[in-house]
């Protein structure tokens, strides 16, 4: 294990080298209202997966999936597959809260010990409703989402899809307020498909879709790698979906796609093509951008990029495309191999979990208005060991959310001992963790 001193030390130095590499030093602080961020995003704290919760045993946290901060009650959600739960952390004060159970499926294995991803769940989370009559929306395997009142933390009603791939997961979500729409992706199915789901914002209850055969229901047939996060646009009363390869072979095309959704009449409006980018990660940005987190990165050659090969130069990769027209607004260089990505309104900043990147796994920063990377922090992904029964799979540093009141990124770590919390050495990630990434001076608005 490091000690305090020496890991605080090499995450500064590994913090500050990309802001002079990128153009972010002190010359252009005024320029770029660095003032209102408080200078470079650094480790301010880690909150570590306890033993136990109310007396239930907990394991550590190695497979988990999507993760949200409700910005009223700046609560943090995250899709622990490890304890078959949804972990709840106070942002506010970095602190474990309780973890949710719903029947959740967990991590599911294959014959042959190894990990299988498009079984397992819990994958995405949100929460929608004013505090005190709050609702945590869940989805889970096989092809499973679940209404959970937050007041008790009970099971209001599950809603299962039928004809698509036997025991396949639901996957990512999102939510539109103004309908009481959910839009729930099935990635894992062959094509793969998007579901809309109608919530009783009163009761949180769910409403099946209205046959089997997908009355509301969008097949995306030109997907040959899966579909992945959605997102809504409460300007043009849609949604739009990442999709990471159209009409390719499987993984390694170099054209992928955001389509647009009309929620009314369950259909694809417009399929917006990017190239050289396979998105995964999808957020609303400020004047109607969309951040595209890059899931593969390429290289110069417009291959995929192999780290083995000396002659293939990584070209890592972020897109803000406009939501208005599909056009490319900006090519965001130097972070790529995202997952989950998230605007912050609250620093005016995207944060992406690039697990991928060329350099290993970091927190992407980039200023949403120059549309420019900031900054890279170092994360961590862990290695893959064989599996067992009771030993899980390696994680990835993949997922992120952001409190808006006190722009404060928080990335969940799989167990290492590389991470300890820089405040009290005796809190460490042996056992998992919630980082919690930030400004020293963040700004919060309490």
């Amino acid at each position: 294990m490091l000690r305090k001193s020496s890991l605080t030390l090499s995450l500064l130095l590994v913090v500050v080298v990309p802001l002079l590499l990128f153009g972010a030093g002190s010359s252009r602080a005024d320029d770029r209202d660095y003032g209102r961020n408080g200078g470079a995003v650094n480790l301010l704290a880690i909150v570590p997966i306890p033993t136990s919760d109310r007396g239930t045993p907990l394991v550590p946290l190695r497979a988990f999936d999507i993760s949200w901060v409700d910005q009223a009650t700046q609560l943090y959600y995250l899709g622990d597959r490890s304890n078959k739960s949804v972990d709840v952390v106070d942002a506010k004060t970095n602190t474990f809260v309780r973890h949710i159970t719903g029947g959740f499926t967990g991590v599911v294995f294959n014959a042959n010990n190894t990990a299988n991803n498009d079984k397992s769940g819990p994958n995405g989370v949100l929460v929608f409703g004013p505090p005190g009559r709050q609702f945590l929306i869940v989805t889970d395997a096989p092809s499973r989402v679940v209404s959970i009142n937050l007041n008790n933390d009970t099971i209001v009603n599950p809603v299962v899809f039928t004809g698509g791939t036997d025991a396949v997961r639901a996957d990512e979500l999102a939510f539109d307020p103004q309908d009481g729409l959910l839009l729930v992706v099935n990635n894992a199915d062959s094509p793969p498909f998007a579901t809309l789901i109608k919530v009783n914002q009163q009761t949180g209850v769910l409403t099946q879709p209205q046959n089997k055969e997908g009355v509301d229901r969008i097949t995306f047939t030109d997907a040959t790698n899966g579909a992945e996060q959605p997102a809504w646009d409460p300007k043009t009363r849609r949604f739009y979906i990442s999709i990471p390869e159209v009409n390719g072979p499987g993984g390694t095309g170099r054209t992928g796609a955001v389509k647009r959704i009309n929620p009314h009449t369950a259909t694809v409006e417009a399929t917006f093509l990017v190239q050289d980018c396979q998105p995964a990660g999808l957020t609303l940005g400020p004047n109607q951008d969309l951040l595209l987190g890059c899931s593969v990165v390429f290289d110069t050659a417009g291959n995929v990029w192999d780290k083995n090969n000396p002659n293939s130069i990584a070209a890592p990769t972020q897109i803000i495309l406009d939501a208005k027209t599909g056009e490319v607004d900006a090519t965001v260089k130097g972070v790529g191999g995202s997952d989950e990505v998230w605007f912050n309104p609250g620093d005016g900043r995207y944060y992406t979990a690039s697990r991928n990147n060329p350099t290993g796994p970091v927190l992407g920063v980039i200023d949403a208005e120059r549309q420019t990377l900031v900054q890279i922090v170092p994360t961590i992904n862990t290695a893959g060991n064989t599996v067992t029964a009771t030993r899980f799979p390696a994680g990835t540093a993949h997922s992120v959310a952001v409190d808006s009141r006190n722009n404060h990124a928080l990335v969940p770590l799989p167990a290492n001992n590389v991470f300890l919390d820089p405040n009290d050495a005796s809190r460490t990630c042996s056992k998992g963790c919630i980082a919690v990434f930030g400004t020293p001076n963040g700004g919060d608005r309490d």
